[in-house]
């Protein structure tokens, strides 16, 4: 075997050495790929429905919403009807009160000076 010979042996070898290596590696890739593709697979299988739910209770929650807002505004009406009445009982009856509280102090010390004399 001449060295020229041996040194084209050796070379095959060594690129035959390359290939097997580089097809383990591409093996080991596919796998690789083929596990992340099952992976992503599951999320799909998995997201798919919880979006579906979250987008349930997204539209419930809004829908909720809109009825608090009308249930505050009828509130706040209420609220300023109340105001409005208690403001007007004061005003009509805030002056008559008083004065019957004042004619009844009156007449209670009038009493108790005319008991005071007897």
């Amino acid at each position: 075997m001449t060295p020229a010979e041996f040194a084209a042996t050796v070379a095959s070898m060594a690129f035959a050495i390359l290939v097997v290596g580089l097809l383990f590696l591409v093996g080991s890739a596919m796998r690789t790929l083929a596990s992340v593709r099952g992976a992503v697979d599951d999320v799909r299988r998995t997201a798919v429905p919880l979006i579906s739910d979250i987008h349930t209770a997204v539209r419930q929650a809004n829908g909720d919403l809109v009825q608090v807002e009308a249930i505050l505004e009828r509130t706040e009406s209420i609220k300023g009807t109340v105001d409005s009445a208690s403001r007007l009982a004061y005003a009509a009856f805030a002056t008559p009160v008083i004065k019957l509280a004042a004619i009844t102090a009156g007449l209670g010390q009038a009493a108790r000076r005319l008991a005071g004399r007897t």
